[in-house]
C-alpha cells in the first residue's frame, strides 16, 4: 500500500520556529516530525510514500531525497499554489495517475500510534470509500466532532457547545481511502477534504469512522508542540 503525507504546511502558528524550516522538519525528540510519521507507516509495512510539499519544498526534497536512507521510497507532489487538503489527490487525477488500490493518507503534523492494520481490516469489510481514524478529546467545543450511526459518520458538527456535542470524537487526520475517492473530488482547483469531500461521502453512506484510544498529538500550536516533545512515546511502545 501507498501512503500520502500532507507535508506542505507553513506552520504559521509555530512561528518563529517555522520561519526558516517547514513544519514537517521541526525536531521532535531528536528527529524530524515527518520521520515519526514515516515510523507509523513503516510499522505496518508501508514503504511507498507520496509526500505533498509546498512551503520551503527544496528543504524537504534535500532532506528526504528518494527516501532510501529512511527505509522507504519517496516521491513528491509539489504544489505551486494552494490546492487544499485534497491537493495531492487532485494532482494525481490531473496527471491521470489515480491510485488503483486502497491507500493511507494523513496530515503530516499529527502523530497517532493507532492500529492501522485493524483499521484497514474494518475499512475493507465496511465497503467505505473513506475511513477516518477518530480520537476522543476532553473538550469538543473547539473542534469538529462526529455524529455517528453505528460505524458510519453521518456528519461533523463544528465547534458545538458541550450540551450539543453528539460525541467527543474528532478526526485524527489519519485516513484510509479507496480508489473511488477520486470520483468524489469536485472539479475545482482548491478542494478541502473536510468541507468538500467528507460531507458528500457521508450523505452517500460511504464515510466510516475508526475509533482508537491510542496516543495522539496535534502539533499545531506551541503548547501542543511542547506536549508532543515531552510525551510522545512512539509507535513501538505497545
Amino acid at each position: 500500500m501507498k501512503a500520502i503525507i500532507l507535508a506542505g504546511g507553513e506552520g504559521t502558528r509555530l512561528h518563529p520556529l517555522t520561519y526558516k524550516i517547514p513544519k514537517a522538519l521541526i525536531p521532535v525528540q531528536g528527529k524530524t516530525l515527518t520521520e515519526h510519521v514515516l515510523d507509523i507507516y513503516k510499522k505496518v509495512g508501508v514503504t511507498d510514500i507520496i509526500m505533498s510539499i509546498s512551503y520551503l519544498a527544496e528543504q524537504m526534497t534535500e532532506y528526504f531525497g528518494d527516501g532510501s536512507k529512511f527505509g522507504v521510497t519517496v516521491e513528491y507532489l509539489k504544489e505551486e499554489e494552494r490546492r487544499g487538503t485534497a491537493g495531492p489527490l487532485l494532482m494525481l487525477r490531473e496527471a491521470n495517475r489515480q491510485l488503483v488500490e486502497d491507500f493511507y493518507m494523513c496530515n503530516g503534523d499529527n502523530l497517532f500510534s493507532l492500529d492501522l492494520n485493524q483499521m484497514l481490516e474494518r475499512h475493507q469489510q465496511s465497503g467505505a470509500v473513506a475511513t477516518i481514524a477518530l480520537t476522543e478529546v476532553e473538550d469538543p467545543t473547539s473542534r469538529g466532532v462526529v455524529r455517528m450511526e453505528g460505524a458510519k459518520i453521518v456528519e461533523f458538527v463544528e465547534k458545538p457547545t458541550r450540551e450539543e456535542a453528539p460525541s467527543n470524537y474528532v478526526s485524527s487526520g489519519y485516513y484510509i481511502l479507496a480508489p473511488e475517492v477520486f470520483n468524489f473530488l469536485p472539479d475545482q482547483k482548491f478542494v478541502m477534504l473536510e468541507t468538500d469531500v467528507w460531507p458528500v461521502l457521508a450523505k452517500a453512506g460511504k464515510l466510516f469512522g475508526f475509533k482508537s484510544s491510542a496516543q495522539w498529538f496535534d502539533t499545531g500550536t506551541p503548547e501542543r508542540y511542547l506536549d508532543v516533545e515531552q510525551n510522545w512515546k512512539g509507535v513501538n511502545h505497545d
